[in-house]
């Protein structure tokens, strides 16, 4: 493995560099949850003043993360080649712009092309933001700075509910987007006149632009056959998803210069396992919120903001301990605080399937407190692991790769949800009327999500030592 420790030759002092990209990165780690989490809290205003059944619901969350998946690997490699500083800005750009136009979408289909255009900026973020940080930052100080890092991702899931249930509630739903359009102007504002330097370790190589159209294809196959898998066409598309990704695996090994080097998962279990770890991770948690948003108000009938209150507790706990889960990475091998963490996380999902419509907002928070804070101890560590096992010039793929594992897993969260919403509930709206079915399917994906974090575990445990 090449020295990480290297810096680039920068024009500024570095002291004060460092501050400017960990603010510019920790903001834009904040913006894209933040949104996420505060639109929870307006999906039932507005599937009905949008006339959204479940199925169609889902995808407002859905097409996003898809398209930002779709992207990100992609985006990695082309601001290791052509900066990272420039992807970033531009990133920030395209979400802010497209964050006004979902705030003033009149109908379903302008909604979620909207959030398709958002993906996109989301992908160009989510691509940039950890690799500048382990460039700019030293080798002894990542778990630090990279625990900070996962910290504004979770204050923007914890400060998502709350304010989200408060703007829907007192503003209507439109007002979440308007918020996140004003946040992301100030992220340019920032990187355009505060950030300088720039981070191309792979400059002058070229951009396999034919991989990353067979990387995109597939994953768009793959994610729309497994949300329609209970259908004979989903699985028909499922196929077609298996052939294009082994055809883009055959391409790759051929490329000289690949968007996706694979070389880095069969020379690198640390690398590889803590990949699939994240991806198992996001896969059986990310969709929870979800999931509980539309209990918490559609079968015990809380308010918008009362549910928001509820929600909070988790990424709560993932904010308050996800920095000392990032310095303790630092000292511990990372791959024991993970595992634990992933099996905290484990109970706390089992723990929410007994959930009924008596259920007190004690248990629940409880319930939630777990969850937050197994998610805290796997996520600082497993970042720390994934960056650290990587030589610079690989850093923006991996920085892709991290974010893609994440966006995938939270595609398939959905997907999940999808797939037992439509079983059990067809294409009608969650309320009284299909309240017993709602709870069933409620059960059958929370067991769905424990069983997919038990193999998590074990994943996280391959991965070997990183010291």
């Amino acid at each position: 493995m090449q020295d990480t420790d290297a810096e680039p030759k920068i024009p500024q002092d570095t002291a004060q560099l460092r501050h400017t990209v960990a603010f510019a990165v920790n903001l834009g780690s904040f913006l894209t949850p933040f949104m996420a989490a505060s639109l929870n809290l307006g999906l039932p205003a507005m599937a009905r003043d949008l006339s959204m059944g479940a199925s169609a619901l889902t995808w407002v969350a859905s097409s996003y993360l898809l398209s930002a998946a779709v992207f990100t690997v992609p985006f990695g490699r082309i601001a290791d080649i052509y900066g990272r500083r420039r992807i970033l800005l531009y990133g920030n750009a395209i979400f802010a712009v497209f964050s006004l136009l979902s705030a003033i979408a009149w109908s379903p289909a302008m909604m979620i092309a909207s959030r398709v255009l958002q993906g996109i900026g989301g992908a160009m973020i989510f691509a940039t933001g950890t690799a500048l940080l382990t460039s700019v930052f030293p080798s002894g100080e990542r778990g630090r700075v990279l625990g900070n890092n996962v910290t504004a991702v979770y204050l923007g899931l914890a400060l998502g509910p709350f304010l989200g249930g408060f703007l829907t509630q007192h503003f209507g739903w439109r007002s979440v987007f308007l918020v996140n359009f004003l946040l992301g102007l100030v992220l340019v504002l920032v990187v355009m006149w505060k950030l300088r330097g720039e981070w191309a370790e792979a400059r002058g190589e070229s951009f396999d632009g034919a991989g990353a159209l067979l990387y995109g294809a597939a994953l768009v196959l793959l994610m729309l056959g497994f949300s329609r898998l209970s259908t004979g066409f989903g699985a028909v598309v499922l196929a077609a998803g298996v052939l294009v990704l082994a055809g883009f695996v055959v391409w790759e090994m051929r490329s000289r210069s690949p968007v996706l080097d694979l070389s880095l998962f069969r020379a690198n279990p640390v690398f590889a396992f803590s990949s699939l770890a994240a991806l198992i991770h996001y896969s059986a948690t990310f969709a929870v919120t979800f999931v509980l948003s539309l209990f918490l108000q559609s079968v015990q009938g809380r308010s918008p903001q009362g549910a928001g209150f509820i929600l909070v507790a988790q990424p709560f706990m993932m904010a308050l301990f996800s920095p000392v889960a990032g310095r303790l990475s630092d000292r511990i091998e990372p791959r024991l605080l993970a595992s634990f963490g992933m099996s905290l996380t484990v109970a706390g999902v089992f723990l929410l399937s007994f959930l009924h419509v008596e259920t007190s907002s004690a248990v629940i928070l409880a319930e939630l407190v777990l969850l937050g804070f197994g998610f805290a101890l796997f996520s600082s560590p497993n970042t720390n692991a994934v960056m650290s096992s990587l030589d610079k010039r690989h850093l923006g793929v991996g920085s892709g790769i991290l974010g893609t594992m994440r966006l995938l897993g939270q595609n398939m969260s959905m997907g999940i949800v999808m797939m037992v919403l439509v079983l059990f509930l067809g294409g009608r709206q969650v309320g009284a009327g299909t309240q017993p079915e709602f709870l069933h399917s409620l059960r059958a994906i929370f067991w769905i999500f424990s069983g997919l974090g038990v193999v998590g575990v074990f994943a996280s445990l391959a991965r070997g030592r990183l010291r």
